[in-house]
């Protein structure tokens, strides 16, 4: 009954698309300075994962839709949104407890309806405050994010507050909630507690700087309680008759805080840079998650964890030992005349632990991106191969999405 009802729904979304002169999604007039924003996004993604470990591979095909409006008035809005998700093929472990599949590899994709976002903000200029279920990405989403690739959005019931004071910028958050990727029915649906993102920053003419501080003190998640201070370096110089050259550096300190059980004490460090050569790009780069003596590592349970360390996502938590990341990317972006914007991407990961001198093993990533009109279609693989961590893993992903 609820995935006849989500597909109806699905169905009126697209055939709603504002008055006849309007393109789908663009915002309706309603006088008096009141501007109406529709919402719509759809996401079909078939998912396979094979693990040495397991007997049968998994297979998901999941259809995401997420539909809501925004009200906007002189900097003021308010938005509400609802996220659903269909399981149309789900020889998979959806992570939710009892349903009959576990024996599958996981694809972290449940069923699922609910309120995704509700929210109420004044905005201007870059200053105001945002009160309410809402979407939280900070920087490059490595502390905090909203888990973007998952078909079912991470947001936070949080008041947050930005300020834009010149080249200044300010952004203090206080959240009481987590709503993880799991959804609703899952026991680890939202996970509580008193979370504060501070960050400060400054864009100068030759580098960008922010320096940040992020306190979790989680109620029932006590081991991934830490705090966290540190600062994010980005800077970028053009090469003449050449390219351009861009690079990033991160540091942060993190230790135990609130009633997490174990006193430790740990680095983070991230070193990148990118030579851009015509269409073509080359990435080197250096990710620490320390290790305080394999007592305890750095954990980033807030960031949208997919985007580092492996699309085949075996490190989503940090071992105790800590992680060593080694990576390189050479993608490319060109155009042919029925593809103009093709990208694709290849890298590589090597793995060891930063205590103990483990070499946990390497991936392989790959992917290939085209937009056909408003639809964007993925293919993307991942290939990890085991040496003294986790097992061997093998995804696959077909992907199409549009948002209007």
């Amino acid at each position: 009954m609820r995935s006849t009802v989500f597909l109806l729904t699905i169905v009126s979304a697209l055939a709603w698309t504002a008055p006849a002169a309007a393109a789908p999604g663009d915002p309706v007039d309603l006088g008096n300075g009141v501007m109406l924003d529709p919402i719509f996004a759809a996401r079909l993604r078939y998912e396979t994962v094979d693990q040495a470990n397991l007997p049968d591979s998994a297979d998901a095909l999941t259809l995401r839709a997420r539909i809501g409006i925004e009200l906007k008035s002189s900097g003021l809005s308010t938005l509400i949104e609802g996220e659903g998700t269909l399981a149309l093929v789900d020889d998979y472990n959806d992570t939710i407890p009892g349903n009959g599949v576990e024996p599958f590899p996981i694809v972290g994709d449940p069923e699922n309806l609910e309120l995704n976002r509700f929210q109420v903000s004044y905005l201007k200029d870059g200053t105001g405050v945002t009160l309410g279920r809402q979407r939280i990405i900070l920087d490059n989403a490595r502390f905090v994010g909203n888990v973007g690739w998952r078909q079912n959005e991470q947001t936070y019931d949080a008041v947050r507050g930005q300020a834009k004071l010149g080249p200044v910028t300010l952004d203090a958050t206080y959240s009481v909630s987590q709503r993880t990727v799991f959804g609703k029915d899952s026991p680890n649906s939202h996970y509580d507690g008193d979370f504060v993102f501070l960050g400060g920053g400054v864009d100068l003419p030759a580098v960008d700087i922010k320096a940040f501080a992020y306190l979790l003190d989680y109620d029932t998640r006590l081991a991934f309680s830490s705090q966290t201070y540190g600062f994010l370096a980005t800077a970028g110089l053009d090469l003449p008759a050449i390219g351009k050259l861009s690079g990033q550096l991160s540091y942060a300190s993190q230790s135990d805080y609130g009633a997490n059980p174990v006193s430790y004490q740990a680095d983070y460090l991230n070193a990148q840079a990118t030579l851009s050569l015509s269409s073509f790009s080359l990435t080197a780069g250096y990710e620490e998650l320390g290790s305080d003596g394999g007592r305890a590592a750095v954990q980033t349970p807030l960031a949208t964890l997919h985007a580092f360390n492996g699309w085949a996502d075996l490190f989503l938590t940090t071992p105790a030992n800590g992680l060593r990341d080694y990576y390189a990317t050479l993608g490319t972006t060109f155009g042919v005349t029925f593809l103009p914007s093709l990208k694709a991407d290849l890298t590589h990961h090597r793995f060891d632990s930063d205590f103990g001198g483990l070499d946990y093993g390497s991936e392989w990533d790959a992917s290939v991106g085209f937009k056909l009109g408003p639809v964007a279609l993925l293919a993307k693989y991942a290939n990890y191969n085991a040496k003294q961590f986790a097992i061997d893993t093998e995804k696959v992903w077909l992907q199409a999405e549009a948002a209007f």
